[in-house]
């Protein structure tokens, strides 16, 4: 019964593909050979994050040190965070997940971050995993949210559970690439609040597209923190470079 149940879904996962081949996330053409996620040659493309990173916000620098010039200036709310790819080699493919409807590019997100960013999540032991929430208005235009998407495959790949209803966004804010760090910081202030009294949960990972300065990861850590959670990490599609 199990094999034919298999079998079945080999068959149905074939027929959308068919019927709904996926897009390259580089290229954004019908990926080749079929079955992939990206086209071989465009997967060079997209830069992994190597060492030096930041200890604290993961981002690349360009030499050895223990925190980036961000990090050492700043207190975060959150502990440590990761991302996946240097921003400049991901933005276009990221701006087309985000705002071009490309929500299959979701699953081979998450099927690198599991392999490259593996380690550091089971680390961390993370009790769930929190996407970064859109405001519901926002959300309706879009359609989706891209960090829900990208955590949901995160957690399938490795087995952690996904909450999406946790934190909720109750502020309409303007676009932060638009602000310099500390109008961010104030634009973000109650910016989010929680499902429910409290939160079950003690050791948290937010999932996010893109971190910059950590004005949205240290309001969301905050907002948790303030509920009952006790350990905020985060992981990230990419982000830039420190100093």
């Amino acid at each position: 019964m199990r094999k034919k149940k298999i079998y079945e879904n080999r068959i149905i996962k074939t027929a959308i593909q068919l019927l709904y081949p996926l897009h390259c996330p580089v290229c954004d053409r019908i990926v080749r050979p079929w079955g992939e996620k990206i086209c071989p040659e465009c997967l060079p493309k997209l830069k992994l994050l190597t060492p030096p990173w930041c200890m604290r916000c993961g981002k690349k620098l360009s030499e050895e040190a223990e925190f980036c010039s961000d990090c050492r200036t700043k207190e975060h709310v959150f502990l440590r965070g990761r991302a996946l790819y240097e921003y400049d080699s991901a933005a276009a493919s990221i701006y087309k997940f985000k705002y071009g409807g490309r929500r299959e590019y979701a699953a081979f997100y998450g099927e690198q971050a599991a392999e490259y960013l593996g380690d550091f999540i089971r680390r961390v032991r993370p009790d769930g995993l929190v996407p970064i929430p859109l405001h519901p208005s926002r959300k309706a235009v879009r359609g989706y949210n891209q960090a829900e998407l990208f955590a949901k495959e995160i957690g399938k790949k490795m087995g952690i559970p996904v909450y999406t209803k946790t934190l909720r966004r109750i502020k309409n804010t303007a676009p932060l690439k638009k602000l310099n760090p500390k109008e961010r910081q104030n634009n973000l202030k109650k910016a989010f609040n929680i499902s429910g009294n409290d939160v079950k949960l003690n050791t948290i990972i937010l999932v996010d597209d893109i971190y910059t300065t950590g004005s949205t990861m240290d309001e969301a850590a905050r907002t948790l923190k303030a509920a009952g959670a006790e350990n905020i990490y985060f992981v990230a599609l990419a982000c830039g470079t420190g100093i």
